[in-house]
């Protein structure tokens, strides 16, 4: 029996945009429930990327384990088009976030950990340089080519994808989003990205957002970072004239805009069929 495209939902999740509590939340709290199969992919080193034959082997893997369909695969690794190795498309989803704020967000994470594993002592503990401070310094850790991280994983696996402010990784970046990806929502509404996934993908999501609206603070805000200090208005100001950033921001505007206008459509229309079936032979 042919794999159907409904099968598998690929969640290609970016570090600090409220990822952990969506695929924990909402991934793991609702396969059983769903009766589906929620599984990480974890890419050696760190890396977010694959080379072509690591590629053709978890498009073929993930298409074909059918003792584990249907899947829910998430983790840190750039969007990756099956058709190119001949099978159907996944279902692609993905939540995005202002970009200087997860780039703050993840710089005191490095020092102060979050709320998801307390205790963990972090790579820059001990390291109490504030963002504005690093900026003033041009320090490594604030170096405005880290910026460059939400438009890789939606570029893909090619090597200009990963070249700090490149025209055409931006370009591609904005073709797979609307081209491959059922729904991309940010961090700021969380909720009505769960609520139009419950709508649309309701094999998956069935009751999602009745879960989330009752989880604890805490279950709704995992990997909260512990210490964040807000940059100075000078700071930002800096960094708006940086070319990446400019990039990396004009994604994510484009991006909130696409979803705001499929939720205003989805909750305009909401008790309105916009089609019917007619001229039905024989």
């Amino acid at each position: 029996m042919p794999v159907s495209q409904s099968d598998i939902v690929i969640y290609n999740r970016i570090p600090k945009t409220g990822s952990t509590t969506f695929t924990n939340a909402i991934g793991y709290d609702l396969c059983k429930t769903n009766h589906f199969n929620a599984i990480h992919i974890n890419i050696t080193k760190n890396l977010n990327y694959l080379n072509v034959a690591d590629q053709a082997s978890f498009v073929k893997n993930a298409t074909e384990w059918k003792e584990k369909l249907p899947a829910f695969y998430h983790g840190h690794m750039a969007f990756l088009n099956f058709n190119k190795f001949g099978y159907k498309n996944p279902i692609y989803i993905n939540l995005l976030r202002d970009p200087l704020e997860r780039f703050v967000s993840y710089y005191y994470f490095l020092r102060y950990g979050d709320n998801f594993r307390i205790g963990l002592k972090r790579s820059r503990s001990g390291n109490n340089v504030t963002f504005d401070e690093c900026i003033q310094k041009k320090g490594r850790d604030c170096d405005l080519e880290k910026m460059w991280v939400q438009i890789p994983y939606f570029c893909g696996h090619y090597s200009f994808c990963r070249k700090p402010g490149n025209k055409m990784a931006l370009e591609t970046a904005k073709y797979n989003l609307i081209n491959y990806y059922l729904l991309v929502g940010y961090t700021d509404r969380i909720r009505d990205m769960i609520m139009l996934l419950e709508r649309t993908v309701p094999r998956f999501f069935r009751g999602a957002l009745k879960h989330f609206d009752g989880l604890d603070e805490n279950r709704a805000h995992l990997r909260s970072t512990t210490k964040k200090i807000l940059p100075k208005k000078e700071t930002v100001d800096k960094i708006s004239q940086n070319t990446i950033y400019a990039m990396e921001k004009e994604f994510y505007d484009f991006a909130v805009d696409e979803f705001d206008s499929a939720y205003e459509k989805v909750i305009d229309e909401e008790n309105e069929t916009k089609y019917h079936y007619e001229k039905i032979k024989p």
